[in-house]
């Protein structure tokens, strides 16, 4: 593979840091965009020492409404081409709505879904006109049905699938490649930043992020426009759609549930 340039978001831990991995290993350079400079660092040093590529660190706030286009504008400055846009920041919040801090929520519309399609809106019309390229953004199993305690977000996840299928039939014979990661409970930090730790959903098993990252991967490079880690996962994605809306929706309830 021609050396090219992927753009990642929260690249400095869980899918984010392993998606980085793998674009290093096939020789690609990185821009790793993240809140946590000092670890986008350390990483780029590190995947610097075993490859022989070129990293570039934007240590920005996605929660920040003016982030995607300082991305951008940055980028273009410096002549920086990006060919993969991987979307894969994002966060979670648990609890009941009506309990839940709306601040927090907002912030996760931003970074989940506008954050998402701002970045995807700047950096999709170049890989267009060069006729090559992709965006990856990863959504969820959440994003198949309704999520009663993490209301907000399952309806994000649900836009970015959307979103990313949607893109995916226009971008049909453009050469440009578009996929929806969507991870089921996975090792990473989320679930703590999320509470969802002592959930029946994290308690029943979740997947290693190593695994998460190389199957996303794959399937991107692949040009599948959805890819599902884990048999099980992608059991569960196909069964809800032949469930009454209501049973699901309880069901989700009943696995998110820390009772």
């Amino acid at each position: 593979m021609m050396s090219k340039t992927a753009l990642i978001t929260g690249a400095s831990s869980g899918i984010g840091k392993e998606l980085a991995n793998l674009f290093a290993k096939d020789g690609q350079d990185l821009v790793l965009v993240a809140r946590k400079e000092d670890q986008l660092r350390q990483l780029a040093k590190e995947l610097t020492s075993r490859y022989p590529i070129n990293i570039k660190v934007m240590g920005k706030d996605l929660k920040d409404p003016s982030t995607p286009q300082q991305i951008y504008d940055e980028l273009k400055q410096e002549n920086i081409q990006i060919d993969f846009l991987i979307n894969n920041a994002g966060h979670g919040l648990y609890g009941e709505f009506i309990k839940t801090d709306v601040n927090e929520e907002i912030s996760m519309i931003d970074v989940n879904m506008k954050a998402l399609t701002l970045l995807t809106k700047f950096f999709l019309p170049g890989m267009v006109q060069r006729q090559q390229g992709g965006v990856l953004n990863v959504a969820s199993t959440a994003a198949f049905q309704p999520g009663p305690l993490m209301a907000v977000y399952y309806a994000t996840k649900a836009y970015v699938l959307s979103f990313t299928e949607a893109l995916e039939n226009e971008l049909k014979g453009t050469g440009v490649k578009v996929t929806a990661l969507c991870p089921g409970p996975t090792k990473t930090g989320f679930s703590q930043r999320a509470n969802l730790g002592e959930s029946k959903l994290f308690q029943s098993g979740v997947m290693n992020v190593q695994e998460v990252a190389q199957i996303g991967y794959q399937g991107f490079m692949q040009g599948k426009s959805i890819v599902i880690p884990g048999m099980k996962n992608r059991l569960l994605a196909f069964l809800v759609r032949f469930l009454p809306r209501k049973t699901v929706t309880q069901l989700v309830h009943q696995v998110q549930d820390r009772k």
